[in-house]
């Protein structure tokens, strides 16, 4: 091509473009523009610098401006700041922002990738010098400096999401004390409200305040205070509610915003200029399952953006998918991730679907280091279309929900994942891994093989006087059980069904599903006709009740909590 090609932004988007330009010329002049002192950092590992995991900040820098320059002939312009995109012309106005002169720049093609910028919300207080946001390796110094250079014991973060529950695990793990706040009624959207407690658990019992429902009405110099009245001792405030596409740029230049805000870009991430484009944060993306576009600030996706982009520059065409949104995050002891759609979604989205939880081992139960992973699926019904998944162990749950993620892409069923083949070894998994079992429970409850119901549910049921089955052995119900709950164990069953009635709804649980769906199975062929095994049974019930116990002082349904 021979031409001349400008990048604005030079993080994940913005370097991954200029470096794939190269890779397919090796004679286009290439220049990237960062108004900040760094390109080609990792923003996803700003947090751990705060616990010394990242112990050097400037090992988050993966690149520097002379490394571009000798590796692959880019140039990056650090502390450049675009401040105008003349079309007419195709120029853009550039800002030194050292020595302040403005200049501008030409280009063939243009590739916008400015990010996103974090949420400052308009409230007393938020613009003092103890209140920081996180979206750089200049802003994670700032912060580490003014907690440690000034004693800082109590700290705040605004906000639920992947960046605030990771500053705050993080600033836990350094000694500090933590406050988490949270305006929706709970953390981490992307996972359903049942399987979140698991997650606000983990939070309490390592030290962090979690407070949910409630929002940020006011910063003090010492505390803050929450939209209820609470009163937080706070000596900093990080606010991580969210981010907003940098739009400006585009927008002032006549470019088309979409309908969610962003920057609008075809299949080929072409704006409404055909030699502009765009790709990353501030750009609208299409959203495979919703049918619909949506924005997703996620570094995988940008870099596969980035790289479709600059094919298209040379002639090369997309196949464009579109994105289902798919997470990960370490969080203490735990592993957790999700893809595609969870049950609330789906169903804002008008999608009729079921969803199931199933909690097996994550590898052979006599193998050391097993442990259970808690695991949702979520299809479609009646046709069985997988939508989405939540996982959360200490196992690789990552792996679990790739597996899912592949199957959404290739608009798999539970009859596909029923029958997936996948690697096998006692140390890393059992012969019928996680997704495996998860489907073909989905296909009984699909085919109407047994009932189920929620682990939601079973504080109504308690509360109901419900005819509630344990069907653990008796030194299991005796170390903890629901209060109203008939122990009979499947191993006594049988002698004891005389006990069961056939005029009411009968639900059956044990520790984590399987002796009790053995139960509902066997009744069902002794003819009764009412049987219902809890999903997730005694485990999943003890976490589903236990924050909401702690926080709010309500009555147990449980005499005590069982967590193994």
């Amino acid at each position: 091509m021979r031409g001349k090609i400008l990048v604005v932004g030079g993080v994940a988007g913005g370097a991954s473009v200029a470096a794939r330009v190269r890779r397919l010329d090796e004679y286009a002049e290439v220049i990237m523009f960062e108004k900040g002192p760094h390109v080609s950092f990792s923003n996803c590992s700003l947090p751990y610098h705060l616990s010394g995991i990242v112990e050097d900040s400037s090992k988050l820098v993966l690149m520097s401006p002379e490394v571009f320059k000798k590796r692959y002939n880019i140039e990056a312009r650090v502390h450049h700041e675009v401040v105008k995109i003349n079309r007419d012309r195709k120029t853009i106005t550039v800002k030194d922002l050292l020595s302040e002169k403005t200049y501008e720049e030409s280009y063939d093609k243009l590739v916008l990738s400015p990010g996103a910028s974090p949420i400052r919300p308009n409230i007393e207080g938020v613009n003092q010098p103890h209140v920081f946001t996180v979206r750089n390796v200049v802003d994670i110094d700032h912060l580490n400096t003014h907690i440690k250079q000034n004693g800082i014991k109590n700290i705040a973060v605004i906000g639920g999401g992947f960046i605030g529950v990771e500053v705050a695990e993080n600033l836990i793990l350094a000694g500090y004390h933590v406050s988490l706040i949270e305006f929706a009624n709970q953390m981490m959207t992307p996972f359903d409200y049942d399987m979140v407690q698991i997650l606000h658990k983990e939070m309490v019992d390592n030290g962090i305040n979690l407070i949910v429902n409630d929002g940020l009405a006011k910063i003090e110099e010492n505390y803050i205070v929450t939209n209820s009245g609470k009163k937080i001792d706070a000596e900093t405030v990080v606010l991580a509610i969210g981010v907003k596409p940098e739009i400006t740029l585009a927008k002032d230049a006549g470019l088309e915003i979409g309908e969610t805000g962003a920057i609008k870009v075809d299949a080929n991430y072409v704006t409404s200029d055909r030699d502009i484009y765009a790709v990353g944060d501030a750009i609208e993306v299409y959203h495979k399952i919703l049918h619909k576009p949506t924005r997703l600030a996620l570094a995988g996706p940008a870099q596969k953006q980035a790289r479709a982009a600059a094919d298209h520059i040379y002639g090369n065409m997309n196949r464009q998918k579109g994105v289902i949104g798919s997470f990960s995050i370490h969080l203490f002891d735990l592993n957790a991730a999700a893809t595609g759609l969870n049950v609330r979604t789906a169903e804002q989205a008008g999608i009729q679907c079921d969803s199931v939880y199933v909690m097996p081992g994550d590898k052979v139960g006599l193998m050391p280091n097993s442990n259970p992973m808690h695991f949702k699926l979520v299809y479609e019904v009646p046709t069985g279309r997988i939508l989405g998944a939540q996982a959360i162990g200490k196992g690789n749950v990552d792996k679990r929900i790739d597996v899912i993620a592949t199957m959404i892409t290739m608009n798999g069923t539970l009859e596909d994942l029923k029958d997936l083949e996948l690697t096998y070894s006692p140390m890393l998994g059992t012969a019928r891994d996680v997704v495996n079992h998860a489907a073909m429970v989905a296909l009984n409850l699909l085919h109407g093989v047994y009932r189920e119901v929620k682990v939601s549910e079973v504080r109504k049921l308690v509360e109901g006087n419900a005819f509630i089955i344990d069907a653990r052995e008796k030194s299991e119900y005796n170390a903890g059980h629901l209060k109203n709950a008939i122990n009979i164990p499947l191993s006594e069953f049988r002698e004891r069904v005389d006990e069961i009635p056939k005029d009411r709804p009968v639900y059956i649980h044990c520790r984590s599903g399987q002796r009790s769906y053995n139960m509902v199975m066997a009744l069902q062929h002794l003819g009764y006709t009412n049987v219902y095994n809890i999903s997730g049974s005694y485990l999943g019930i003890s976490l589903y009740e236990y924050y909401n116990d702690l926080v709010t002082g309500r009555e147990k349904i449980v005499t005590e909590y069982n967590f193994k």
